[in-house]
């Protein structure tokens, strides 16, 4: 029991990482993108493209670190992914939902078309990678045993400690910088921001390149635990709604523990059920947890 809790904590703490960044864009452009899931696949697909392609190309030797099963290589790679994840997240919605939001498009049509390019992201993926799994670096990994009879693998402490830098990394910004401010005065009252003289055109873009760089960290995360392949996303996008919807929508904080609730409740249910069902049972405690707190843990938008 407590080795499927640790494999919860690090399933959970991928799934805050995008839960994160898709309530973020929830709670200041208004609208459910559901092309969130395919973000994360582009940004472990880029980190897989510096990783073994262009860096191995350019002669660059990558060195271990330590007991981990990948080098600096992939630390640096994280940079660059995340940043033209998030830019493409930005310019999908500067092309695209913009341009919908301006003609008064109502926010099912805005979740459709984000369906809509969910599909167009992921075949351009199929296209330029395949739909072959790939590996950050291939090879057994081995185990470490820790206290009360937990078993990790070291990548998988690494996944734990970078999520949590991150959320906590974004905490600070949200609440000690002038531009986080301003993004959580959006949230609160989009007309009042803008009365104030708030860029509110220019938070909504780095609403989007945080929302798409978080989701990209959290598909980097989940390649070095699994593997890479073009449904990695798709396959989070439900448990990530759930998560969001959990904590509270459009509550950056509230995702955080719905994330890792809903990550600890799939791995636990494999004591009695098969895998299948895990995405069941995160449903079924969504459910009942919302028949007493209707809008969330922490209550949201």
């Amino acid at each position: 029991m407590v080795e499927l809790v640790g494999y919860g904590l690090v399933l959970g703490s991928i799934l805050t990482l995008g839960a994160v960044g898709l309530t973020l864009i929830y709670g200041i452009v208004r609208f459910a993108n559901f092309g969130h899931g395919d973000l994360m696949t582009l940004g472990a697909y880029l980190a897989l493209l510096l990783t073994v392609r262009i860096f191995p190309a350019l002669g660059v030797l990558d060195r271990r670190l330590g007991s981990l099963s990948f080098g600096w290589v992939m630390l640096v790679s994280f940079v660059p992914a995340t940043l033209v994840t998030g830019l493409v997240a930005a310019g999908t919605d500067r092309l695209i939902y913009r341009r919908m939001r301006r003609l008064g498009v109502s926010p099912v049509m805005l979740a459709m078309a984000s369906l809509a390019m969910a599909f167009i992201l992921r075949s351009l993926i199929y296209i330029l990678w395949g739909p072959d799994f790939h590996f950050y670096t291939p090879g057994l990994r081995p185990m470490l045993m820790l206290p009360l009879g937990l078993k990790l693998r070291p990548d998988q402490i690494f996944i734990i400690v970078t999520s949590w830098v991150l959320v906590i990394a974004l905490y600070v910004f949200l609440q000690r910088t002038k531009m986080g401010k301003a993004l959580r005065a959006m949230a609160d009252n989009p007309d009042l921001a803008r009365i104030t003289g708030i860029p509110t055109e220019q938070m909504t873009t780095w609403t989007w390149i945080i929302g798409g760089g978080m989701a990209a960290a959290g598909g980097i995360l989940l390649g070095i635990d699994s593997q890479v392949r073009p449904e990695m996303g798709w396959i989070l996008l439900l448990p990530l709604f759930a998560a969001v919807i959990l904590g509270g929508i459009g509550n950056a904080y509230g995702a955080l523990v719905g994330g890792l609730v809903i990550g600890v409740v799939q791995q636990v249910s494999t004591q009695w059920l098969m895998p299948a069902y895990k995405p069941a049972v995160a449903f079924a405690v969504l459910i009942l947890i919302l028949l007493f707190r209707p809008r969330g843990i922490f209550g949201g938008s």
